[in-house]
């Protein structure tokens, strides 16, 4: 067995692909790696959802995200992406150049940082 579980990548949907790259380029400062394509059928067997659907890569080498462009966005309840950034004031004032909105929550001693991105998936920030 393995000694250590790592994360290959975190897959969430987005309303709308431009905003999808400004949060991920000029926020995460994450680039673009590459687009592919989901076919109805391929679609169907893993997801159970009918329709084909764009796919958009982003990855720094340290972290992946796949990004499925879903006009129709369908709402989650907890689920989110916590991810850690070098800065935590940069980061605030990257949202905030892009008129995202970081908010923080206090939890016993500590404040966590969370920002929802422009398809309104919630993202945790942590600093390293």
């Amino acid at each position: 067995m393995s000694k250590k579980v790592t994360t290959n990548h975190v897959a969430i949907q987005c309303s709308d692909r431009k905003a999808a790259s400004i949060f991920f380029t000029q926020v995460l400062k994450i680039p673009l790696l590459k687009s592919f394509s989901i076919t109805d059928q391929l679609s169907s067997k893993i997801f159970n959802i009918n329709g084909n659907v764009e796919v958009d890569v982003y990855d720094n080498e340290s972290s992946r995200f796949e990004v499925f462009i879903k006009e129709k966005f369908s709402p989650s309840e907890y689920e989110h992406v916590c991810v850690e950034v070098d800065d935590k004031k940069e980061f605030i004032a990257n949202c905030k150049k892009h008129f995202l909105k970081p908010f923080f929550v206090k939890k016993g001693e500590k404040e966590l940082l969370f920002v929802r991105d422009f398809s309104n998936n919630l993202f945790e920030i942590k600093e390293k």
